[in-house]
């Protein structure tokens, strides 16, 4: 069954409250000062039977210019709105501002109400019905019925009750979502239930125990409790007036404007990009920086009004806007907006969101726009693929782009699918679903292609350059996880090759000068006569009478082959004399248990300057344990 939720709209005293008390029953004002001033000051809830069963919810709001705040914010999740207008007065100016209000929040579907009809002749009822037709030009009620009723005598309200019954029936589904979010409208305790929220229930569903999140504040709770209409129920879906009640949390840490959804499934920002229209009906420009407050979902934060391309926005003109917001809210692509003055207070204009959680832009650059401009009118593919591209190297989560996009699961597959199909997305991880787009890889690749080129020229007798110096180069990728994954589909094309711990192109091949050649068996058979007593490193060029550096890069590229060991800085052994020392170590401390200093100095014939790096390269390379001032055989795991 349809879910649908109406509304109410008009200037104060103008009858909203007495229509629905006396249609549904309810009296919408609980309030005290309500009932002493006459007048809606919050937000009134009430539940309604139509003649063909279906059942509705209602949001009663003030008409009062100072209360127009609660109106905005009880408007969120209205399918249909009734415009009152008392028949004694006619259009009045919160009768204009509500409209407004309706239009910008992307409200379609309602119709008028011409109240107290009783206290009016039929020729005045005539005179002001066409001046509410003629009022109604131009708006999204322009072709909607005008229903005289009188609250008190009860002249009109079965048309009514047809005419909304008719209404509901041929509205629309819900556009399918699957982030559940209930923007919360009314915070109270109750004894025995403690912390009751209420709200409209936007998108998704919710169950009893689910554990929810309170945004932007990032309070995780769970659901002990639905109501819908006065009934417990075990879930509640979107387009029901929704009371949950929470477990453990004091009613002081949740606020009308915060938003409940499920952990993680939103995200808490200080900006969003927008597509923003000034409304014609303004007397002036709005201005770059100008602070406003913003109302979006049930919130309302004060914000400054950046202007990216512009020094002024005219009334009547739309523009690409980023809102800079003095506190966190948290919202998804297409939500509607209304911005408000603060001196005199009234409605300035509003649009929608295009982007929940944008980057910082500075004013004038054309790539920001650019940007902006291409998930204007997007498509879901290229909606996705821009958020995707904008992310660089930070990646792009499944829950991420259900925000960034507002695309139910199976229609983000359904993209998805098509862009991992054609490339032009990336799948970097598989438990989150994070992705990056190609662009970003080529950039990873002539990234790491260009550092091995420039790192083998420099380098020409090494193997490769190591792993986590070619990463330090790489300072956008931020993540270890990534910069493996990339690295491994070069390595899949067969572009580069990983040896141990370096890393080279694939072409990359060490060659020999001649002189380099000469060199290289002169070391080798240095380091063969000297066994364990082998020069250090300043000693060897300077016994070579060659060029230092090129010692150690030749040195340097014998390490590489295995063939000399280097033990610590300066310190080099052939890779023989070395493997001999270890037979002859493990045999002994496998017949005796433990070894000495002076037992293992007996046994290489070698001084302590020996003696002590190769103790610690032993116990580096897991031959030996150290355990006090002897060394014994380091046990294998599992042995």
């Amino acid at each position: 069954m349809k879910q649908i939720v109406l509304g109410t709209a008009g200037h104060i005293d103008h009858g909203k409250t007495s229509l629905i008390k006396a249609v549904s029953g309810t009296d919408t004002d609980r309030l005290k000062d309500e009932k002493r001033r006459g007048i809606t000051i919050e937000l009134g809830f009430a539940s309604l039977d139509l003649p063909s069963g279906l059942h509705i919810g209602v949001v009663d709001v003030p008409g009062h210019e100072r209360f127009v705040k609660n109106m905005v914010a009880g408007a969120t999740g209205i399918d249909v709105v009734v415009v009152v207008i008392a028949a004694d007065e006619g259009v009045m100016p919160q009768t204009r501002e509500h409209m407004e209000i309706c239009s910008l929040l992307g409200i379609r579907y309602g119709f008028v109400v011409l109240t107290k009809i009783d206290m009016v002749d039929e020729e005045w009822l005539e005179l002001v019905t066409e001046d509410v037709h003629d009022f109604m030009q131009g708006t999204f009620l322009e072709e909607s019925p005008v229903i005289p009723v009188s609250s008190a005598t009860g002249d009109g309200l079965s048309e009514f009750l047809d005419t909304l019954d008719r209404y509901c029936m041929a509205l629309p589904e819900r556009p399918p979502s699957g982030i559940f979010r209930l923007p919360v409208d009314r915070v109270f305790s109750m004894k025995g239930f403690g912390t009751v929220v209420t709200g409209t229930l936007v998108s998704g569903h919710v169950s009893l125990g689910e554990q929810v999140m309170i945004y932007p504040s990032g309070i995780t709770t769970k659901v002990r409790g639905i109501q819908v209409h006065d009934q417990s129920l075990q879930t509640s879906e979107a387009g029901l007036r929704t009371a949950i009640n929470f477990q453990g949390v004091d009613k002081y840490a949740v606020k009308r404007g915060d938003v409940l959804a499920r952990p993680g499934t939103l995200i808490s920002t200080y900006m969003i990009d927008v597509e923003l229209q000034l409304l014609e009906s303004n007397t002036r420009a709005l201005k770059n920086r100008d602070r406003v407050r913003f109302h979006i979902g049930t919130s309302q934060v004060p914000c400054n009004i950046i202007l990216l391309d512009r020094e002024v926005l005219e009334p009547g003109e739309t523009a690409l806007v980023q809102a800079r917001l003095e506190r966190p809210l948290a919202c998804v692509r297409d939500d509607r907006f209304v911005i408000r003055s603060y001196s005199p207070v009234r409605t300035l204009g509003g649009g929608r969101v295009l982007n929940p959680a944008p980057q910082k832009h500075k004013r004038f650059r054309r790539e920001s726009i650019d940007r902006i401009e291409a998930i204007r009118q997007a498509d879901p593919e290229t909606l996705i693929a821009a958020h995707v591209a904008m992310a660089g190297y930070q990646e792009r989560s499944f829950t991420e782009l259900k925000v960034l996009t507002n695309l139910a699961d199976k229609a983000l597959e359904a993209a998805l699918g098509k862009l991992l199909s054609n490339r032009t997305v990336i799948q970097t991880e598989r438990n989150e679903r994070r992705f990056v787009h190609y662009d970003t890889f080529e950039d990873f690749r002539t990234s790491v292609t260009d550092r091995l080129s420039a790192y083998h020229k420099a380098n020409p007798l090494k193997g490769g350059m190591p792993k986590g110096e070619l990463q330090s180069k790489l300072p956008d990728i931020r993540t270890a996880r990534l910069f493996n994954q990339l690295l491994q589909m070069l390595i899949k094309n067969n572009e580069i090759v990983q040896t141990d711990d370096s890393i080279r192109l694939a072409g990359h091949q060490v060659t020999l000068q001649t002189d380099q050649t000469d060199l290289k068996e002169k070391i080798l058979a240095l380091y063969a006569e000297n066994g364990l007593q082998p020069p250090y490193l300043k000693e060897l060029q300077h016994m070579l009478k060659a060029e230092p550096a090129q010692v150690k890069n030749v040195l340097m590229h014998l390490v590489d082959e295995g063939r000399i060991v280097k033990v610590k800085e300066e310190l080099f052994f052939h890779a023989d004399a070395i493997a001999d020392l270890k037979a002859r170590l493990v045999d002994f401390l496998t017949k005796n248990q433990e070894i000495t200093p002076g037992q293992f100095k007996e046994m290489t014939g070698a001084s302590r300057k020996y003696t002590i790096p190769l103790f610690e390269y032993f116990d580096a390379t897991n031959v030996t344990l150290r355990v006090g001032d002897v060394r014994k055989l380091r046990k294998k795991p599992g042995t």
